[in-house]
Order: C-alpha cells, then sequence, then structure tokens
C-alpha cells in the first residue's frame, strides 16, 4: 500500500525545513517499508508568483488525494500589498476549509536537554507533555454578521460573532477523549461560560458528551483565563485541553512558550477519523516563514520533522516508527547539537546537519 504524501515547502525556510523532512522520509522508505510516494505543491507567496493565487485548484486536488499534507510556512514582507483574497495565509485557510480540518493539535513538548532553554523554571517544564486541541473552523474568527461598518454619528462600528453549534463542540470534544485514552486519560475543557453564552453551551455539551460516551476519562472545565494562568503556573497539571478556536489560539501561544523554542513546535489539523486514522490531515511547523533568517541555513527543522512524527502517529497509525522518530530528536538534543535558535554558548549547527543528526541516531537505535 502506497502513502501519498503532498509535501508545500511555501516561503521563507519552510523551503529549507522541509528538504531535512524529505530526508526523514526516504529513511523511513529504505529502512521501515513506509513506501511513501512524495508529490510537490506550491503555497503561499511562492504561489501567488507562479499563479497569481496563494494556492491553485490543481494542488488542492492533490492535497484532497493526499493522505497527509506536510506544510512548510508562508508569507513575508515581498507580499504584504497584496490583495487580501490572495495574501499567503490564503493557501493554508484554503486547505483547512476544504479540507475540513477541524481539529488543530498543538503539542507542548520540553525535551529534557532543553528545559534551561524555556522562560519558566527547571521543574515547572521539564518533561512537560500536553496537548491543545483547538476547534479550527468555527467560532469567533467565521461567525456571521462580521465587518466594519461606518454609523450615522459618525463613528465607525466592528463586529465579530462567537457562534456554535451542538454537532461543532461534539465533534472536536471526541477527538479530545479519544486523544486523552491514548494518553494520561485526562481532559481540561476551556471556556468562559462565566460571560459568554456560547461558553456555557460549550461546557454543556462537553459535559453531556462526556456522560454519554466518554466517562472512563477523567474530565474537569477550566475558565480559559484561569486555563492561561496555570498553565504559566504548573502546566504540568494538564493533559489533554480542547478548546473553541479563539481560546486555542492564544492559551496554545501560551503554551508555546514553555518549551523554549517555536522551532521545537509541531502542530497537525485533522479532519474526520476512520478506524482511528485521519483521512485529511495537515502538518506544520508553528514557527512561520522566518524571513529574517531565510536562505541562511540556521532555521530548525526539528518543528518541521516532529510534525511528520505527527502524521506518523494520526495519519498511517505507525506509533512505534513516530517513538522512533521523537527518540532519535530526544538523544540528538541530549548529545549537545543544537541549531542557532536553541544553542546557549553560539556553538550551531546547521539546517542540513541538524537533519543529517537525527538520521545518524535514527540509524542507532533503529539497530538496537
Amino acid at each position: 500500500m502506497t502513502n501519498k504524501i503532498l509535501i508545500l515547502p511555501g516561503d521563507g525556510i519552510g523551503q529549507e525545513v522541509m528538504i531535512e523532512v524529505e530526508k526523514i522520509i526516504g529513511w523511513f522508505n529504505s529502512n521501515k517499508d513506509f513506501n511513501a510516494e512524495i508529490e510537490y505543491g506550491l503555497v503561499g507567496g511562492a504561489s501567488y508568483d507562479a499563479d497569481g493565487v496563494a494556492i491553485s485548484d490543481a494542488t488542492m486536488q492533490l492535497a484532497q488525494k493526499s493522505d497527509a499534507v506536510l506544510f512548510g510556512a508562508v508569507g513575508g514582507p515581498k507580499w504584504d500589498d497584496v490583495a487580501y483574497e490572495h495574501r499567503p495565509e490564503a493557501g493554508l485557510l484554503r486547505l483547512r476549509k476544504e479540507l475540513d480540518l477541524f481539529a488543530n493539535l498543538r503539542p507542548a513538548i520540553c525535551f529534557s536537554s532543553l528545559s534551561d532553554s524555556s522562560s519558566l523554571k527547571k521543574e515547572i517544564v521539564e518533561d512537560l507533555d500536553i496537548l491543545i486541541v483547538r476547534e479550527l473552523t468555527g467560532g469567533v474568527y467565521f461567525g456571521e454578521p462580521r465587518g466594519i461598518e461606518e454609523l450615522e454619528n459618525g463613528n465607525r462600528r466592528g463586529t465579530n460573532t462567537q457562534v456554535y453549534e451542538t454537532w461543532e463542540i461534539q465533534r472536536i470534544a471526541e477527538v479530545a477523549f479519544e486523544l486523552a485514552r491514548k494518553r494520561k486519560n485526562k481532559v481540561t475543557s476551556s471556556e468562559k461560560r462565566n460571560v459568554m453564552e456560547s461558553g456555557l453551551l460549550w461546557y454543556e455539551e462537553v459535559k453531556k458528551i462526556h456522560q454519554e460516551k466518554y466517562n472512563d476519562v477523567e474530565l474537569d472545565h477550566m475558565l480559559a483565563d484561569n486555563c492561561g494562568m496555570q498553565l504559566v503556573r504548573w502546566p504540568k497539571q494538564f493533559d489533554v485541553i480542547v478548546t473553541d478556536n479563539l481560546f486555542g489560539d492564544m492559551l496554545s501561544d501560551v503554551a508555546a512558550m514553555l518549551t523554549g523554542s517555536l522551532g521545537m513546535l509541531p502542530s497537525a489539523s485533522l479532519g474526520k477519523a476512520v478506524n482511528g486514522l485521519f483521512e485529511s490531515a495537515l502538518y506544520e511547523p508553528v514557527h512561520g516563514s522566518a524571513p529574517d533568517i531565510s536562505g541562511q541555513g540556521i532555521a530548525n527543522p526539528l518543528a518541521s520533522i516532529l510534525s511528520f512524527s505527527m502524521a506518523l502517529k494520526y495519519s498511517f497509525g505507525r506509533n512505534k516508527d513516530s517513538k522512533l522518530l521523537e527518540d532519535s530528536i530526544s538523544k540528538v538534543l541530549d548529545d549537545g547539537s543544537r541549531t542557532k535558535d536553541i544553542a546557549d554558548d553560539g556553538d550551531f549547527i546547521s539546517t542540513s546537519e541538524m537533519g543529517n543528526k537525527v538520521i545518524e541516531n535514527l540509524e542507532i537505535l533503529n539497530k538496537e
């Protein structure tokens, strides 16, 4: 069986880090019978330069036929004046919408050897492993009515609508509960039910589906502002956090800073699951296109490689291979190899060298 993967490098350092991901896929093809077939497409500014759109219909068709999409990054000052509907980020939004990627997974993992890089005390973040599950296609970012209007009194009014329906809440909650069952079996649902009717509905629907289908999983509820505070107070109290689009956006960025570097953070955007695997999925690093360091060969590829590790787990059901890859990355870090963003003493290796280090340790661990 062929595993079809679409690689969309995008812009800036996205193009550099995805070269290293391709190396890793090649290793698994050669050593683990992964049998991946890779295709490539343009997205973001690169697509706009070539085709006048942030993502072409042809590339969207490739994405829809793929088992997983591996995404680099999009954007940069070169495209600041592009029309709103063609801005580089529009390519990512179209992928999310047309693939119906409603569940965004943002792990916050702090490798032991990087615990001193966090702004928090070592004992608070060392060996941290939490997962934020964010609803991605509803809520205030998509609700209607929305817009800016001129008022008769000379003022202007901006409107965004926070709206959720039962089915949207239930399906994201189900993803969180299913994932928790494979982890520490605990879910924290976060909203603002004290001041928002949509938050009260969220609370009631998560509680209901928990009682009906997932009462074996520990569930607690936490107001979103308190959740943000608790993430920097004692993050290890959490396992899986499930929340809406707005609060998920904010809480996942708070959690990101616990780990010490954006260059270490993967993510997954998932659609419908069938037999435990996700039919549509997009995997991407959190770090963005970083145009200030693009082309210098110093970008950290580990977030992209960890994103591929998530693909091994959630799209291809290869949990052992995913763990092997994560263990190899951990060993690289334990041995002291660092890219510039995580180097403490100024001694660092290049993007390509880091990819090669991961493969060297894959070889070592695979023989043990």
